[in-house]
């Protein structure tokens, strides 16, 4: 049996619900820019934005570029709206339920943690202070700050190497099925997959619908992985 030692976490999807802080701040967004944008129907304008942001794979200059000429904006420039974006989308930031329960129990029972996250380094940090998260985690790891992306397995190497732990004794969790849970699972770690509805399967270790659900996988489910996995 193994014991678990280090828990790596994905940020957006896991640890950020960013569904529902892109809902909140586009209707902020819009609020802020109402004077320039009352002649677009709220609706039309906030269902555009989460369409071409792609779960937020498209940066935001292109995403307000075409935003701006389909709905024929000329009051705004892509420049304001994206500077907004970068701002005020911390104020925005909600965490999933339990989301400091669970990584202060985590702390409580010894173990290390570690967050990787692609992004942009300013913003992630942003969202990651705004949610009070910060001090839970030995190593933070944002692509950009490090030259390294997910799915390179690099970044994962990296990460371990920053809390001193093997991948044998490791979880990683996210939500993607290819750049955290595959990718991890590759070095060796145990992948945890956070369901997320967009995906119809992800092949992990573990899968958790709550993030309350990690605790019991480390405390019973994990000492067990050598014996069996779980494919959904």
């Amino acid at each position: 049996m193994r014991k678990i030692e280090a828990v790596f976490f994905d940020l957006d999807g896991t640890l950020l619900d960013r569904s529902a802080s892109v809902l909140k701040f586009i209707e902020d967004q819009y609020e802020r820019f109402r004077p320039q944008l009352s002649l677009i129907d709220k609706q039309l304008y906030k269902n555009r934005f989460i369409e071409l942001d792609a779960r937020g794979y498209v940066w935001k200059d292109k995403v307000y570029s075409q935003l701006l000429q389909e709905l024929n904006i000329a009051s705004l420039t892509w420049e304001e709206l994206l500077e907004d974006y970068i701002i005020n989308f911390k104020n925005s930031s909600i965490g999933f339920p339990n989301l400091h329960a669970v990584l202060g129990k985590l702390r409580q029972m010894g173990i290390k943690l570690c967050l990787i996250s692609n992004g942009k380094t300013l913003f992630q940090m942003a969202n990651i202070k705004a949610l009070g998260i910060e001090g839970y985690f030995d190593s933070i790891l944002i692509s950009e700050a490090v030259g390294l992306r997910k799915p390179d397995i690099r970044i994962f190497h990296k990460g371990m190497e920053d809390l001193s732990v093997s991948a044998s004794r490791s979880i990683f969790v996210g939500d993607h099925p290819e750049n955290d849970v595959k990718a991890s699972r590759s070095t060796g770690m145990i992948g945890i997959w956070k369901r997320d509805d967009y995906w119809d399967r992800a092949e992990a270790d573990f899968t958790i619908d709550e993030l309350v659900e990690l605790l019991g996988i480390i405390q019973t489910g994990a000492e067990e992985h050598d014996q069996f996995s779980c494919f959904i």
